[in-house]
């Protein structure tokens, strides 16, 4: 699992039909603060309608992607599973 904040949305005009209906969100992984940037930025298949600038738990695995959104989502290796409300270290 990974924190991450939305920092974007993707758009594009063709894309894999298992995509179709689904919006992909940009994410950036952050640290436990939920404001420091930590690695690179990666595409999301969004699966509880999280917004720009929402706090979220990404899993970054196809096997969780097919697990959660269904079957017939082989190019997918990225799901958004929650927004966060909170977080608390220590």
């Amino acid at each position: 699992m990974i924190l991450a904040r939305v920092i974007g949305n993707s758009v594009a005009s063709i894309q894999h039909p298992c995509m179709e209906g689904r919006s992909v969100l940009i994410v950036q992984p952050v640290k436990g603060d939920g404001r420091s940037p930590l690695g690179r930025s990666f595409l999301s298949i969004d699966s509880v309608q999280a917004g720009v600038g929402d706090l979220v738990l990404c899993a970054r695995e196809g096997n969780t992607a097919r697990q959660i959104l269904g079957k017939d989502t082989d190019p997918l290796h990225s799901v958004i599973l929650g927004v966060v409300d909170v977080v608390t270290t220590g």
